[in-house]
């Protein structure tokens, strides 16, 4: 009963979410715990009330230096002591923590894997009333995981200096080898494991065939308007691109790369947290652990390099469990792409598994196998054959026979010695009359015109898709030439088919299950809300969504509570924000009823 006060009391929720309760009372126990999951699931309270509940302090370790301050505000917000150590402080801002840590004032400090690297500072740590470790981003300490670090591995003393102390590791992404090694590396003691779902039935998964890729996130951006979101490209030459492009056509957008100054990162990244911009365009040195909670898109303009990547990164999405859309935009030349970088790979080991998680990726993006089924199966669980939540389940999708077009493609390269590349090739069977078929004397070719009732867009979804199959390979080592892998041949001379997915998009709206989604709520007074809470936001120097989330405050349009009794029955409204932000809100919306 004493958790279930303190859920309503510091974090303004009356019931736990599923597994919460069970993680929590295991750490308040001295029990270990390894919990795997979904990005909204609620980690944060598994640790921050266990904290509440113990005497001493509770240490909770962090990878990110720029989200640390973000964490602390909104624990904090929530009447939570809370503090960090990072190299962000200046020496006087890092010994007013350390008075507060040693007189006792904080329940929740937070540190960077690299801080507890240093020679001497489990020792320092030893001379406090630890009472529990919390690993945020545990899979950064495996090998198997998508964003492994190096200083993560330091994280193995923490039972050498505390033995009798409770550790709980938290991920949102794990494989069952990447659980496993948690485990071991910080020797967890029989620890409680939990491994909830990994469906997000609040997102919606869509993968289309990338053609002209600026133009294809400008009219997403634009069917989304006004609404947060992140775009993920591979490099910083294409962030930059992306960025600059969407500015020019009047979207609030900034970019963030490593190769930018980090005053400059931090910057773009807290403008886009304050909702000071719509758009953050970045490679995926953005977003680890991100707390916005109010990210309605995330779009990748290229294919990420693992399943486990991509669901980390479409996670960023619908943190608040508010309906949001995943986008990929996928061509076969992203796969070679990938392809060239994991060839030059020293490392036998990694290049096995660059290319085990690069054939999964593209079969992720080609087969006609509902999204979500395939993203829950890479993590070891049973999904439906039709989610309903996806382009697959929801578009008009037909399995097509292009034997007969793959053939045409392929015996085009076969006849022209597998010397050029996708446009040349796409020229002689359209039957072009072009300077370099004419030099060539391509035009004496049986496959010549062989497709002319077909566009070029076709035929280069033949190839993208013969890519995409194994079949085809492009040569970066030779100019991109196109040359046939084992699988070609056998679809060329007939022994194996070739089918591709044509799908007619029905712009199916992502169905929320979301109980609020359901009613009717007032869009003008939500709009109100956010200009309060966005006046407050500004007035604590802290970023919106930590006042309230978006679901918070179409909570409160529905409820309207005019005094505190039925402010406190909005979801996300515990003691503390009642008296830090009721006044303001309740007098908002009494105006706007015309009390």
């Amino acid at each position: 009963m004493k958790l279930q006060k303190l859920l309503k009391e510091k974090f303004g929720y009356k019931n736990f979410r599923p597994n919460q309760e069970e993680i929590i009372s295991a750490i308040t126990e001295g029990s270990d715990v390894f919990a795997a999951m979904p990005t909204g699931g609620g980690k944060s309270i598994c640790y921050q009330l266990p904290a509440l509940v113990f005497e001493g302090v509770t240490i909770v370790v962090s990878p990110l230096v720029a989200l640390m301050k973000d964490q602390v505000d909104e624990a904090v917000d929530n009447g939570i002591e809370a503090a960090f150590i990072n190299s962000s402080l200046t020496s006087e801002e890092a010994s007013a923590v350390y008075s507060d840590l040693y007189s006792g004032k904080l329940k929740l400090l937070y540190l960077s894997p690299e801080r507890l690297a240093l020679e001497g500072y489990y020792e320092k740590l030893q001379n406090l009333p630890i009472s529990f470790f919390a690993v945020d981003e545990a899979h950064c300490l495996s090998e198997w995981g998508h964003d492994f670090r190096p200083d993560y591995l330091n994280l193995s003393k923490i039972k050498k200096y505390f033995p009798d102390t409770p550790v709980a590791a938290f991920t949102a992404t794990a494989t069952k080898q990447v659980q496993k090694d948690i485990i071991r590396i910080l020797k967890l003691d029989k620890p409680l494991v939990v491994r909830a779902s990994f469906n997000r039935p609040e997102l919606f998964y869509r993968v289309e065939r990338k053609e002209k890729v600026l133009l294809q996130i400008e009219a997403f951006i634009k069917d989304h308007a006004g609404q947060a979101g992140i775009i993920y490209r591979t490099s910083r030459k294409d962030v930059e691109k992306t960025a600059e492009y969407l500015k020019s056509r009047g979207i609030k957008a900034l970019p963030y790369h490593a190769g930018l100054p980090q005053k400059t990162r931090i910057k773009n990244q807290d403008k886009f947290n304050r909702d000071k911009i719509d758009i953050i365009c970045a490679t995926i040195a953005f977003g680890m652990g991100i707390n916005k909670l109010n990210v309605r898109f995330v779009i990748h303009g290229d294919l990420p390099r693992s399943m486990e990547g991509y669901y980390q990164e479409t996670g960023r999405a619908g943190r608040d469990g508010v309906e949001s859309h995943c986008l990929l935009l996928y061509s076969g030349g992203d796969m070679m792409k990938i392809q060239y970088h994991i060839d030059r790979m020293d490392d036998k080991k990694e290049k096995e598994k660059a290319e085990a998680n690069l054939r999964r990726m593209s079969s992720f993006a080609s087969v006609n196998v509902c999204r979500r089924k395939q993203l829950l199966e890479y993590f070891d669980e049973k999904g439906e054959d039709n989610c309903g939540l996806c382009d697959i389940c929801t578009d008009a999708v037909e399995r097509v026979n292009a034997q007969v077009d793959a053939q045409k493609i392929m015996s085009a390269i076969l006849r022209t010695g597998e010397l050029f590349g996708a446009a040349h090739i796409i020229d002689i069977v359209c039957g072009a009359d072009t300077e370099k078929i004419r030099k060539h004397n391509h035009k004496e070719l049986k496959t010549w015109g062989a497709g002319s009732d077909m566009s070029k867009s076709w035929w280069r979804g033949i190839i993208d898709d013969l890519i995409r199959q194994d079949a085809i390979i492009k040569d970066a080592s030779q100019y991109n030439s196109l040359k046939l892998k084992p699988k070609g041949r056998e679809i060329l001379f007939g022994r194996e088919a070739f089918y591709i997915i044509k799908k007619e998009s029905q712009a199916v709206k992502a169905s929320s299950a979301l109980e609020f989604d359901a009613k009717n709520f007032d869009e003008d007074l939500l709009s109100e809300l956010k200009a309060i809470r966005a006046e407050l936001a500004g007035g604590r120097g802290i970023p919106p969504y930590i006042v309230f989330s978006d679901k918070t405050l179409k909570d409160m349009c529905i409820i309207k509570p005019l005094d505190n009794s039925a402010f406190l029955r909005v979801s996300g409204v515990g003691e503390h924000k009642l008296g830090l932000y009721g006044p303001a809100f309740i007098d908002g919306i009494r105006k706007y009823l015309g009390y």
